[in-house]
């Protein structure tokens, strides 16, 4: 189940600024079809409120289709409706729902996958954070050196009023 891990990040997407996985891939890591995924959500919808799940409007699908650069309508992921897109708490939701061992061993590796996601997005953040400070550091110490070496320079222009050397006439 290891390669499964990079399978399922492969499929976390960000929309609504959230992260989420769509029905179709869910369907496949779960070895089912797409529609019987959704039957099984529908059955059991009260489980499933809108920061569980929400359904792409019909925008973002055309958007989403534009962004497929491909002549062949099937590979263009040629669907009658906008997808379903489950948040980390919609997947975790789907185990209560779908009551296979593969739908148990997939919903472990998709939580791992969700939190190897958060961790690296706190790594980023504490990145982002240190180089921040630094710049901020190092920004004040080079304005402190610009300066310096601009005394240096007009120092050296009012010393030097009358040059040293001979002019080329």
């Amino acid at each position: 189940m290891e390669s499964e891990l990079f399978k399922v990040e492969k499929h976390i997407r960000i929309l609504h600024g959230q992260k989420v996985i769509l029905d179709r891939s869910l369907s496949d890591l779960y070895q089912v079809t797409t529609k019987a995924l959704i039957q099984a959500v529908k059955r059991n919808i009260e489980r499933f409120p809108d920061d569980f799940m929400f359904q792409l409007s019909s925008e973002e699908l055309e958007n989403w289709r534009s962004q497929i650069v491909t002549s062949n309508d099937k590979a263009k992921m040629s669907l009658r409706r906008p997808p379903y897109a489950f948040t980390e708490h919609g997947v975790a939701m789907l185990s209560s729902v779908l009551r296979s061992k593969r739908a148990i061993q997939v919903n472990i590796e998709i939580m791992r996958a969700f939190s190897n996601f958060r961790s690296i997005l706190m790594h980023h953040k504490e990145l982002s954070k240190k180089l921040e400070e630094l710049e901020k550091k190092y920004n004040y110490q080079f304005k402190v050196v610009f300066e310096a070496i601009r005394n240096l320079i007009t120092e050296e222009k009012a010393q030097t009023k009358h040059p040293i050397g001979f002019k080329r006439s």
